[in-house]
């Protein structure tokens, strides 16, 4: 009896242990259904929207085939029936050039009265005649000065050409500053131009005077090639090498001559010009640009001129807007007469710190440190300035200026001049940008 109790318990004991796995299992069981029930409903989610995905890049293809099958269709009838075309889609703004207004004005103070300041010459390099005005084109008197309000057009006039013109208006004129053609699509690196122009000799001729980074101009440029610079008709063609890490750029320009300052002998074109132009990078934040120039023609005191220049400009990039530019430029001027060959020389060296968008200063110390025998060699001129421009196009400038250079005609006496010059400079329209 006993050994029956303990089997029944021990089948007992078995039957509740295995029904206990049972349940677990089943409990197991129930929740991979469900896991299960909620992958199927998410793989027929994700079904339903790579369908309706699919069904939209389908609608969109079958779009862009009646599209593409449309344009081909536009193009035929393009070919077939030209003259219809054109006239449908002809614009007449495509043909207005871009237009540009610069208006640049000045107020001045300055310890030399304006009939006096309007006598003054360059000992050797200019001289002064009672019966002609002299030539000062900008910040001519005491006070308040319209120096100029300058018009610029430019146009491409077709797959060859674009066309520039700039003038001048001034109070008393109406001046041809610039007009030329410039070419788009030569071959091998070629490019040239037609017309009046400023030469690309050295490297601030052919700025124009708002875009300088001082108002004045140098003196050597001055006292070599006048306040005009070198501004004339002529051609000019440039090639650009084929380099691979650094610009270099030759040009071939020939003019008519008529600055008379050095040239000036113009019964046929005279004169000629020359120069290499190289810019590299010397870090990631520097680069530097090299140039070096040379001028030749007949002037009219019956011999030749000829004027050799070299430039150098460095430029490093700080934090931000923040730059620093070194500039500087010399020119020697051999000059024959009918008796001798005069010999004359002058630079100028610039600083200019760009601080931020706004705000830049700068100093420039120039210099005519050869001349002519029995002429004062010890001509300098010194310049300060600090410029702010509130808007991109709009720049105000804060200059002063101690000049050692000039002597004054009424009484041929050499005096040393102190300017002090607030400018501005508005441009309006569309208006390329300009090298640095």
């Amino acid at each position: 009896m006993t050994k029956k109790l303990i089997i029944l318990s021990l089948c007992a004991s078995t039957m509740l242990s295995a029904q206990s796995e049972l349940d677990e299992l089943k409990s197991l069981l129930a929740q991979q259904m469900k896991t299960t029930q909620a992958l199927q409903k998410r793989v027929v989610q994700l079904e339903k929207k790579q369908a309706r995905q699919s069904r939209i890049t389908k609608s969109q293809a079958k779009k862009i085939r009646e599209a593409k099958k449309q344009i081909a269709v536009a193009q035929t009838q393009q070919e077939e029936q030209p003259t219809v075309q054109t006239a449908k889609t002809f614009d007449q703004k495509s043909f207005l050039p871009d237009i540009a207004l610069i208006l640049d004005g000045s107020m001045v103070s300055r310890n030399v009265d304006n009939s006096t300041y309007e006598s003054y010459y360059i000992p050797g390099f200019s001289s002064y005649d009672a019966n002609e005005e002299a030539e000062i084109p900008f910040n001519k008197n005491r006070g308040f000065n319209l120096n100029y309000a300058e018009l610029a057009l430019h146009s491409t006039v077709g797959p060859w050409f674009d066309a520039d013109a700039i003038f001048h208006l001034k109070a008393d004129a109406f001046e041809i500053e610039e007009a030329y053609l410039t070419s788009r699509s030569m071959p091998y690196g070629l490019r040239a131009k037609v017309g009046k122009f400023r030469s690309n000799f050295g490297r601030i001729n052919a700025k124009h005077q708002h875009s300088w980074h001082f108002t004045s101009q140098p003196l050597v440029f001055e006292g070599l090639l006048g306040t005009e610079g070198i501004n004339d008709a002529g051609v000019q063609l440039q090639w650009v090498l084929p380099t691979e890490d650094t610009y270099l750029m030759a040009g071939f320009e020939a003019l008519q001559g008529n600055n008379d300052i050095s040239f000036g002998d113009t019964e046929t074109n005279n004169l000629y010009i020359g120069y290499l132009k190289s810019s590299f990078d010397l870090s990631d934040d520097t680069t530097a640009l090299a140039g070096a120039s040379i001028l030749h023609g007949k002037n009219n005191e019956g011999g030749n001129t000829d004027i050799y220049g070299v430039d150098f400009t460095l430029k490093t990039a700080l934090e931000g807007y923040s730059t620093l530019m070194w500039q500087s430029e010399l020119l020697y001027r051999n000059k024959e007469t009918s008796t001798e060959t005069l010999k004359q020389a002058g630079f100028y060296t610039q600083l200019i710190y760009q601080y931020d968008q706004n705000w830049a200063a700068g100093v420039r110390y120039d210099d005519l440190y050869k001349n002519l025998d029995a002429q004062p060699d010890d001509l300098d001129k010194y310049t300060a300035m600090l410029e702010y421009k509130p808007f991109e196009f709009t720049k105000f400038r804060l200059q002063y200026t101690y000049d050692r250079s000039k002597v004054f005609g009424i009484n041929d006496e050499r005096k040393n001049t102190s300017e002090i010059l607030l400018g501005v400079t508005i441009e309006a329209g569309a208006h390329g940008a300009h090298a640095f």
